[in-house]
């Protein structure tokens, strides 16, 4: 099968896919997944390995949450992979069978069994070829599941690792099908810059919305970036000239990409509503602290716009992860550098406000939240060497009770006690997505 006949059976599967609701369950994965809406099983918290500290390996770990188990709120398997590859992000595939993840540093992707024993996944393939496969591209990040494929955003390149990159495609086998490279001002691809945007080629995260035939692409940072410690690049004047402002739309079936929309300071997560009539999605900015609305206008024209500040922008919380209420009332925004939660009120999208914040601890980056929405979990790493250093480094997976006042922890795992390492993107599992 030819990268086009494979591209026409996606856009076909697609077109056939009625999915329940828009989005799967934590922090809006793909809307082809299958959910967890009663009590999640496990999580699943993909850890970078620490020089000095147990195996040192990246791995993934998994911990109880059945409500009924001797075990619940502890680490009951641990999966190691070989080396550190800077474990970041990771998705599930259509069918939810398997996970998978990449390494920011390695290029490396992991692709672990979950279904054939949710609580001991195992690892089933290693992509050691994704620079090649995709032409250049460097840095696999979000993880994006579509029928029969997984597309996959890239942070960087091999010709100078700084920020112009592209999406890459490869099917569910884990064989490559395709590489679609960023808009640029060099080469807008057919894509039309909405008014004073620059297309920078840069990317980060990736969301659809499938009754639209929307899909946005948000932009980060390249390697030199992000692989430099966090203190040496916030002094670093040319560094910081390396961020991306943009967010992309692209048609979902045929992957080219229709506008580029100016939205400075380095949008990270994508997030769309779960109703059927929602037309728009959140994104926030980390360097400027902003709240991003992109949304489709009254004359069917999607638009960008802030809509509201994330604490004191002048203070640079750092907002990181993003997770979406599965009624669309309410959005839990992360903080890095303050360490905080906050949680805005989105019933009207075009004027969220904030309505409730917590500390968390030292540094946080990771939220998310059950399908009920009572259960709220978070992470602590953001990249190796951009966690705080001595004893504001903390690594932990905490897990929350919310009755829609308070957040009330249930449990906390200290993931530099139990010799792990630092704990970044976690995601659900559940053994009854598979039995028949």
């Amino acid at each position: 099968m030819n990268r086009r006949e494979f591209v026409a059976l996606v856009a076909a599967s697609a077109a056939m896919t009625a999915p329940i609701r828009a989005f799967a369950d934590e922090t809006c994965q793909s809307p082809y997944m299958p959910k967890i809406t009663g009590q999640e099983e496990f999580v699943y918290v993909w850890t970078l390995g620490v020089e000095g500290m147990g195996d040192e390996q990246d791995k993934l770990v998994t911990v109880d949450l059945r409500s009924d188990s001797p075990t619940r709120g502890q680490v009951i398997n641990s999966l190691s992979v070989g080396g550190r590859n800077e474990a970041h992000h990771g998705g599930f595939s259509a069918d939810r069978r398997y996970f998978w993840t990449g390494g920011l540093d390695t290029n490396r992707i992991f692709i672990f069994d979950v279904h054939t024993d949710p609580s001991k996944p195992i690892l089933h393939k290693t992509i050691e070829t994704f620079v090649k496969d995709s032409g250049g591209v460097v840095g696999p990040h979000t993880f994006f599941a579509l029928p029969g494929s997984m597309m996959i955003t890239g942070l960087s390149n091999d010709d100078d690792h700084g920020g112009r990159t592209a999406l890459v495609e490869y099917n569910d086998a884990g064989d490559y099908v395709a590489t679609y490279w960023m808009p640029t001002t060099a080469n807008m691809q057919g894509a039309v810059a909405v008014g004073d945007a620059v297309a920078d080629g840069y990317g980060y995260d990736i969301r659809a919305l499938i009754r639209k035939n929307v899909m946005l692409t948000s932009s980060f940072t390249g390697w030199s970036n992000y692989m430099m410690d966090f203190g040496q690049m916030l002094q670093d004047a040319d560094a910081m000239k390396r961020f991306g402002n943009t967010i992309v739309q692209w048609d979902l079936h045929t992957r080219q990409p229709r506008k580029v929309f100016n939205v400075p300071g380095a949008p990270l997560e994508i997030r769309f509503p779960w109703g059927p009539n929602a037309n728009y999605a959140f994104s926030t900015t980390a360097l400027t602290s902003k709240l991003w609305l992109i949304y489709e206008d009254e004359d069917g024209e999607w638009q960008a716009k802030d809509v509201a500040d994330i604490g004191n922008p002048a203070d640079i919380p750092l907002p990181v992860d993003i997770s979406i209420a599965a009624d669309d009332q309410t959005l839990w925004v992360n903080s890095f550098m303050d360490g905080k939660t906050r949680l805005f009120d989105i019933s009207d999208p075009h004027k969220p406000f904030q309505i409730y914040e917590k500390t968390i601890d030292r540094q946080v980056n990771m939220v998310s939240q059950s399908w009920d929405g009572k259960r709220v979990y978070f992470t602590s790493s953001l990249l190796a060497n951009w966690d705080k250093k001595g004893d504001d480094d903390v690594q932990y997976l905490r897990a929350f009770s919310w009755d829609g006042k308070e957040l009330v922890e249930d449990f906390n795992i200290d993931f530099y006690k139990l010799g792990l390492g630092r704990a970044h993107i976690m995601r659900f599992g559940s053994s009854e997505l598979y039995s028949s």
